[in-house]
């Protein structure tokens, strides 16, 4: 009997551990998604509705969550500001009219858009272009290098799952052989002036 009791003490242990544990996961889910409701979950302290600071700030962003992934999103998550980072990255493109060119025939309202939110959010600065001061040109600051494994881990999977993509075969082949060290010279790259693909400091051009 003593055996029963303890075998049934020990289930009933399990099974309250079982569902504290998914409890808890349920919990962190719901808090992680919650950009996608219109529901937030109310932080200590936290209140609802409009504060008088919030009233007199009308350019102040808002974050819909603290969730790591909503962060991302409100800053790149738009159809438009990865491809701008793409073209810089990629194809070495710095202006207002190269970005403009591409041929997703971006709008020149979304652009300039982005542009600055890309700028304010400390993802790209803008100078004056070496070659001509009258131009002005964007670059990666070591916050918008940061998102370049993002790019290619983007890249790896639509090369996997798109059957019409684009991307070079060697290259993912490259890419997936040797992500971190692949990764590490696409950021030295960038970061000298050049792109992956187009110019004369091109990083296929240096492997070939």
């Amino acid at each position: 009997m003593r055996n029963s009791s303890s075998r049934a003490a020990v289930k009933a242990a399990q099974i309250r551990s079982q569902e504290k544990s998914s409890l808890q996961m349920s919990t962190v889910l719901l808090y992680c998604l919650q950009f996608t409701s219109k529901n937030t979950i109310l932080k200590p302290g936290r209140k609802i509705g409009k504060s008088k600071e919030g009233e007199n700030m009308k350019h102040t962003h808002h974050r819909r969550s603290d969730c790591p992934i909503n962060f991302a999103l409100e800053i790149f998550g738009d159809p438009w500001s990865l491809l701008i980072i793409r073209d810089i990255v990629y194809f070495g493109k710095s202006t207002y009219g190269e970005f403009l060119a591409s041929e997703e025939g971006m709008a020149t309202n979304i652009l300039a858009s982005r542009l600055a939110q890309l700028e304010h959010q400390g993802i790209l600065v803008k100078k004056l272009s070496e070659k001509d001061r009258r131009k002005e040109e964007y670059v990666l600051t070591e916050r918008g290098l940061d998102l370049i494994p993002v790019l290619v881990e983007m890249a790896n999977w639509s090369a996997e799952h798109d059957p019409h993509t684009a991307a070079p075969p060697a290259w993912i082949a490259l890419m997936k052989a040797d992500r971190e060290e692949m990764i590490r010279l696409m950021r030295e790259t960038v970061q000298s002036g050049g792109s992956v693909f187009v110019g004369e400091k091109s990083l296929v051009g240096q492997l070939v």
